[in-house]
C-alpha cells in the first residue's frame, strides 16, 4: 500500500471506472480484480457492426451477446486503456504492477460438454464439436481445429498410399536384381572409406544395406511423389471449400477485420484517429539484411552438422570396437540426426526472439499485420533450421567429396563423406525418420507433461498459503468468485502466440510430410498417427491445463494458407530433385535403355538391370593414393601383391579419372527428368486448382439469395414508408 505500483494500479483502474467498468476486488496471496464492462459498450458494438452475432443471440436481447464477443471487446479495451502517465496494460505488466490479465473458464454447459466429450483421450476417434469450440474459444481456435481435422482426414489417404509404396518396396527386398548383384559381389574390392585404419572392403558386405536402399528407391517412389504433389493441391482446394462452408454458416464470409478493429477503437475512445498505412524502404532494407544474416547463421549451423558427421565418421572408423568401426557411416548419420533435432529445439527458441525483434523494427500498424509479419519470419527461420541439413544430405552428400587420390578435405585433414555404393537415399531416409520420430514423441510428451506438471505444482503451492491467509477473513472466504478466480489463476499462462505455436508445429510437420516424401514414404503415416493424438492433446491443454484464450474472430486461417501453397510448390521441386539427384532411378533407367544387355541382345528373358552395379563403379589404381594416406589393411582372402586396383562409386575413366560419356548421359537425363517432372506436376496442380472451385455452389447460392432477400426487404420498407 502506498507504493509506486499501487499508485499506478489505482490510476489504471480509475480509467476503467470512468468508462463505466464495474471492478470487484478480492484479496488472497495476490490481489485479484474482476472487471465487467457496462452493457452500453456491447450495444455500441452491435450498432456499429450491424449485429454480426445475430445467429448466436435472440432477437432484441442484448443480454445474449456471445461471451466470446464480450471477452474480445473487454480485452481490447483493457489493452488500449491509457493512464495519465501514458502507460498501457502491457507497460504496467512489464513493471510488475499487474502480473496477468485473463478471461475466466466458467462452469457453463458448453465448457462441461467440451471437457467431458472432447478434451479426453477416450474421445480419440469422435467427431470434433466445431460449433461448440467456436462458442467457447472463438472462431480462430475453431478454424484451427477444423483445419487440423480436415488435414488429418485427408492425411489418411496419403498415409495409405505411402504404406502401399513401402509394401511394394518390401516385395523387392530380395528380388531386386541390383540388390542381388551387390550381395553376390564377393570379389569386388572397394576403396577404403577413411584414411587410416580403414581396410579395403568387399561390396557384398553391404548386402542388407543395399536391400533396404532399394526397398525405398524404386519405380513406385516416383509415382508416390507425383501423387503427393497432387494430394497437396487437392488438400488445399478442398480446405478452401470446407472453410467457405463453415464461415458462411457462421455468417462471417464477408467479415472485415479492419472494420471491427476500428469499431472497437472508437468504442474505447471516441476521439481516436486511425493510424495511417506507412512503408519505410529504409526500415524494410534493414529488416531484409537482418533476415539474410539470420539465414546465413542457420546455414552455418547446418555446415557445423556436416563437419560433425565428417569428423565423427573418421573417429568411429578408427575405433577399437569392431561393430562401431564397421557401422561408422550409419552411426555417424544417426548421431548427426539426433544432434540435428537438438539444434532444432534450441534454435526454435532463438528464432522466436529474433523474429519478434524484427517485427518490432517494422512497427506494424495492427496486431494482425504484426502476426502476419511474425509468421513469415518465424516460418522462414524454422524452414532453414529444419531442412538445411536435409538439403545437404539429399543434394550434396557424396557429390562434392572428390575421388580416391584427390579427396576434398576439411582443414586439409578430414575428407568429406561419400555416398554408399547402393545410393544416398538411405541416409536421407534415416535422417527424416529419426527427426520425425523424435519430434512426434519427445516433443509431444513434453508438450503435455510440462503444462500438466506445472499446473499440479502451482495448485500444490497455492492451496496451503491460501488457507493460512484467509483465517479470520470470514466474509471473503464465502465469496463464490474467490475459488473460481484462484483455480483459473493456478492454470498455465497463455499468450497471443499460443495458437500460433500449434499452427507452426503442424505447418512444419506438413513440410516434412510433403517436401522430401519421396525419400520417406512413411512420413504421411507418422503424421496421421501423430495428429490423432495432437487434436486431443491441444484440446486437453486448452480446456483443462491452460487459462482461457482470448477469443478472436476470423474467417480463414490467415497467412498460413499462403505458406501452405508455397510448401506445395516446394514439395514439387524437392521431390523432383530427390528423384533426379538423390535417387538411383535415373542412372538405372539410363543404363537399362542405353547400356544394358537388353539393348545389345534384345532378349526378353534377361533382367535389363543386369550388370548395373559393375557399370556404376569406377576403377582406381592403388598406386595413385595420396602420399599422406596410410596404406589400408588388406582383407584375409586377398593378396596385397596381387591387388593393384579398387572400385568406387562414380563414372570416371580408369586412366586419367576424367568423367566418362555415361556421366554426361546421366547428367542430361537427370536435368531432362527434373524439367519434365516439375512442369507436369505443376500443370497437374494448376488443373486441379482450376477443376475444384474454391467456393461450393451451394455457398454461392446461399449468399446470392441472402443478398436478394435483404435488398427486397429494404425496398419493401421504402415503399411502405412512402405510402405512409
Amino acid at each position: 500500500m502506498g507504493s509506486e505500483k499501487e499508485t499506478k494500479r489505482k490510476k489504471f483502474l480509475d480509467e476503467l471506472s470512468k468508462k463505466g467498468f464495474i471492478i470487484k476486488k478480492i484479496e488472497d496471496t495476490k490481489l485479484f480484480y474482476g472487471v465487467r464492462a457496462p452493457q452500453q459498450v456491447f450495444w455500441k458494438y452491435q450498432c456499429l457492426l450491424g449485429k454480426p452475432d445475430k445467429k448466436l443471440q435472440s432477437e432484441n436481447s442484448p443480454q445474449d451477446i456471445p461471451v466470446t464477443t464480450r471477452i474480445r471487446i473487454v480485452h481490447f479495451i483493457l489493452q488500449n486503456t491509457v493512464t495519465p502517465d501514458l502507460e498501457k496494460l502491457n507497460d504496467l505488466m512489464k513493471k510488475k504492477v499487474f502480473e496477468a490479465a485473463f478471461p475466466l473458464h466458467e462452469k457453463e454447459a458448453v465448457r462441461e460438454f467440451l471437457k467431458e466429450k472432447w478434451a479426453r483421450w477416450r474421445g480419440l476417434f469422435n467427431e470434433q464439436p466445431i460449433e461448440k469450440i467456436r462458442c467457447y474459444f472463438g472462431e480462430k481456435v475453431a478454424l484451427y481445429f477444423a483445419w487440423l481435422g480436415w488435414y488429418t482426414y485427408l492425411l489418411g489417404f496419403a498415409a495409405l498410399a505411402g504404406v502401399l509404396t513401402f509394401v511394394a518396396g518390401i516385395t523387392l527386398f530380395s528380388s531386386s536384381q541390383v540388390s542381388r548383384e551387390i550381395c553376390e559381389a564377393n570379389t569386388t574390392l572397394m576403396c577404403p572409406l577413411c584414411d587410416n585404419k580403414c581396410p579395403y572392403w568387399v561390396l557384398s558386405d553391404t548386402c542388407t544395406y543395399a536391400k533396404v536402399t532399394h526397398m525405398i528407391d524404386n519405380e513406385a517412389t516416383v509415382l508416390f511423389a507425383i501423387f503427393m504433389a497432387l494430394w497437396a493441391t487437392v488438400f488445399l482446394e478442398l480446405w478452401k471449400r470446407q472453410r467457405a462452408t463453415v464461415v458462411t454458416n457462421w455468417d462471417l464470409y464477408g467479415w472485415d477485420e479492419e472494420e471491427e478493429e476500428l469499431a472497437m477503437e472508437l468504442i474505447n475512445n471516441l476521439q481516436h484517429e486511425p493510424r495511417k498505412y506507412q512503408h519505410s524502404y529504409f526500415r524494410s532494407t534493414i529488416v531484409l539484411l537482418l533476415v539474410l544474416l539470420m539465414i546465413t547463421v542457420l546455414i552455418g549451423i547446418a555446415h557445423a552438422l556436416v563437419i560433425y558427421r565428417v569428423i565423427a565418421r573418421a573417429l568411429f572408423a578408427q575405433s577399437s570396437l569392431g561393430l562401431l568401426r564397421e557401422q561408422a557411416d550409419t552411426v555417424a548419420v544417426m548421431t548427426g540426426a539426433v544432434l540435428h533435432y537438438i539444434t532444432i529445439v534450441i534454435m526454435t527458441k532463438i528464432n522466436r526472439h529474433v523474429a519478434l525483434f524484427l517485427c518490432s523494427l517494422e512497427k506494424p500498424r495492427t496486431f494482425s499485420q504484426r502476426e502476419n509479419n511474425f509468421t513469415m519470419k518465424i516460418f522462414t527461420f524454422q524452414f532453414f533450421t529444419n531442412f538445411s541439413s536435409l538439403i545437404y544430405i539429399a543434394f550434396f552428400l557424396g557429390r562434392i567429396n572428390g575421388r580416391p587420390g584427390h579427396y576434398v578435405r576439411i582443414a586439409g585433414r578430414w575428407r568429406l563423406e561419400e555416398c554408399h555404393p547402393s545410393g544416398c537415399i538411405t541416409d536421407l531416409f534415416i535422417q527424416m525418420a529419426i527427426i520425425m520420430l523424435l519430434k512426434q514423441t519427445i516433443s509431444n510428451v513434453m508438450e503435455y507433461l510440462i503444462p500438466w506438471i506445472s499446473h499440479k505444482l502451482r495448485k500444490k503451492h497455492k492451496h496451503p498459503q491460501k488457507r493460512s491467509i484467509i483465517l479470520g477473513e470470514e466474509e471473503e472466504a464465502e465469496d463464490p468468485c474467490k475459488r473460481q478466480w484462484l483455480s483459473n489463476y493456478e492454470l498455465n499462462e497463455v499468450n497471443v502466440f499460443s495458437l500460433f505455436n500449434e499452427f507452426l508445429e503442424m505447418i512444419i510437420q506438413y513440410s516434412f510430410t510433403t517436401i522430401f516424401v519421396a525419400a520417406f514414404p512413411l512420413a504421411p503415416l507418422l503424421a496421421f498417427l501423430n495428429n490423432l493424438f495432437e487434436i486431443h492433446l491441444d484440446a486437453i491443454k486448452m480446456v483443462r491445463l491452460h487459462r482461457r484464450m482470448v477469443p478472436r474472430r476470423a474467417n480463414d486461417i490467415g497467412i498460413w494458407l499462403q505458406v501452405l501453397e508455397a510448401i506445395g510448390i516446394l514439395a514439387v521441386i524437392g521431390n523432383g530433385l530427390v528423384i533426379a539427384i538423390t535417387s538411383d532411378f535415373i542412372p538405372m533407367q539410363v543404363y537399362k535403355y542405353m547400356y544394358s544387355p537388353c539393348v545389345a541382345e534384345n532378349h526378353t528373358n534377361v533382367d535389363c538391370s543386369t550388370g548395373y552395379i559393375n557399370h556404376s563403379l569406377s576403377v582406381f589404381r592403388i598406386r595413385d593414393f595420396e602420399p599422406n594416406m596410410g596404406m589400408p589393411e588388406m582383407l584375409p582372402n586377398f593378396d596385397r601383391n596381387e591387388i593393384t586396383e579398387c572400385r568406387y562409386r562414380d563414372y570416371r575413366h580408369a586412366d586419367d579419372y576424367t568423367y566418362t560419356i555415361q556421366f554426361w548421359h546421366i547428367f542430361a537425363a537427370r536435368l531432362a527428368f527434373l524439367i519434365i517432372f516439375e512442369h507436369v506436376a505443376l500443370c497437374v496442380k494448376l488443373i486441379a486448382a482450376w477443376y475444384i472451385p474454391d467456393v461450393p455452389q451451394k455457398v454461392k447460392n446461399k449468399l446470392l439469395f441472402r443478398k436478394h432477400a435483404d435488398l427486397r426487404k429494404e425496398l419493401s420498407m421504402m415503399e411502405y414508408s412512402t405510402e405512409v
